[in-house]
């Protein structure tokens, strides 16, 4: 390839069309706008917006404490994201990732509670579990759209409400994970007993000083590994191939049903891996609640919508979504109410995502003419040969 070629194509990643100043123009206006609106909130509900940004920054990277909390959140928001990267990519829109969540904790709460093995095996074992929980959770969807047609986000969404009320069972009942000490909270509190210390995940570091928790060297894997699967593979190329355009899949001879249902269990399997992070992490209580996900899932959707469906992207992403959740909890604390931070982050995942919407509208894309593109072969090689 010649040295002119090399430097075209690097300069159309950079820039992802002609209108790409435009858009990057309009996404800085809009999330200053946003800014703008969450300080005029802050100070109409009595808080004072340089306060809040001070208590954001104390709680979430002005110390040690803040920057493990930080890290924290960000592993389980990146997984999430992750996995909805990958049924996104291939058509599917996933939104039951709270519900994943959710039985991601209960497979792997089963699981590191009634099995009895030694050393590091066993908070393996839980992991996978919460894994193969959340895949077969989101797989049921699959299966609803296979023989009956149901809507893959209706179904989803609908079934996160089940998962709540099955974790609030499960925790509730005595031949299930019912605490073996109850206190004197109603079912609403119920949780189960703690895990065994075997079955929780490592940390490097001690308190106070900087902790780096194992699950944040499994969610960076996770992205980087689905990164280059997604754009270096062939299986990859089919499932975006099924995104853009499931026709020309389906002739290219993918078969685009079984692949989206296999996208969208792999959706599931990483969020309730992140329902198995939350359940192990070292600095949580490590037992199971029907309150375990705390929005998580819900959040890491907002990730992937924000890196528009790229697993690199959702990194930074991911990161200041955590920021945003370590410094809202230490901003709750000094009597702003939490909701302000949620509103905050709806506004931002507005400034990023209208922009390119409202420039493809400008510009009447949605009814133009598509430019031709260079004719390539999707006939095996066989077949060319014979012919």
């Amino acid at each position: 390839m010649k040295p002119e070629d090399l430097a075209r194509r690097f300069l159309a990643r950079l820039r992802p069309g002609r209108d790409g100043g435009v858009t990057v123009g309009l996404t800085v206006a809009f999330v200053a706008v946003a800014l703008g609106a969450s300080a005029l909130l802050l100070m109409l509900t009595g808080a004072s917006p340089s306060a809040s940004l001070s208590a954001i920054w104390t709680g979430s990277v002005a110390n040690a404490t803040g920057w493990t909390m930080t890290l924290l959140n960000m592993a389980p928001l990146l997984l999430v994201a992750v996995g909805a990267c990958i049924c996104s990519s291939a058509g599917t829109f996933n939104i039951g990732q709270e519900g994943q969540v959710l039985i991601g904790g209960l497979a792997g709460a089963w699981v590191g509670l009634r099995l009895a093995m030694p050393g590091p095996m066993l908070i393996v074992v839980v992991l996978i579990a919460a894994a193969v929980g959340g895949g077969a959770w989101a797989a049921l969807s699959a299966l609803m759209l296979r023989f009956r047609g149901v809507n893959v986000p209706v179904s989803t969404l609908l079934m996160t409400f089940l998962a709540i009320q099955l974790v609030t069972f499960a925790v509730s009942t005595p031949w299930g994970l019912q605490e073996s000490v109850q206190g004197s909270s109603g079912i609403a509190d119920a949780q189960s007993n703690p895990l065994p210390a075997n079955a929780q995940l490592a940390s490097f570091g001690q308190y106070p000083s900087l902790q780096l928790n194992t699950g944040l060297f499994i969610a960076l894997v996770a992205a980087v590994g689905v990164a280059l699967v997604l754009t270096r593979s062939r299986w990859g190329f089919r499932v975006r191939m099924v995104g853009l355009n499931p026709l020309t899949a389906k002739h290219a001879g993918v078969r685009v049903g079984a692949l989206g249902g296999f996208t969208l269990a792999l959706s599931g399997a990483f969020a309730g891996l992140a329902g198995g992070l939350l359940l192990a992490s070292p600095v949580s209580t490590n037992r199971l609640q029907a309150g375990l996900s705390d929005n998580v899932g819900w959040d890491g959707l907002l990730v992937a919508l924000v890196a528009r469906n790229r697993p690199m992207a959702a990194i930074p992403v991911s990161f200041v979504f955590a920021v945003l959740r370590a410094g809202g909890d230490f901003l709750s604390a000094t009597g702003v109410p939490s909701y302000l931070v949620d509103i905050v982050k709806a506004l931002l995942v507005l400034a990023f995502v209208a922009p390119p919407v409202l420039v493809d509208l400008f510009h009447g894309r949605r009814g133009a003419t598509p430019r031709a593109a260079p004719v390539v072969s999707v006939v095996p090689a066989k077949t060319e040969a014979a012919a």
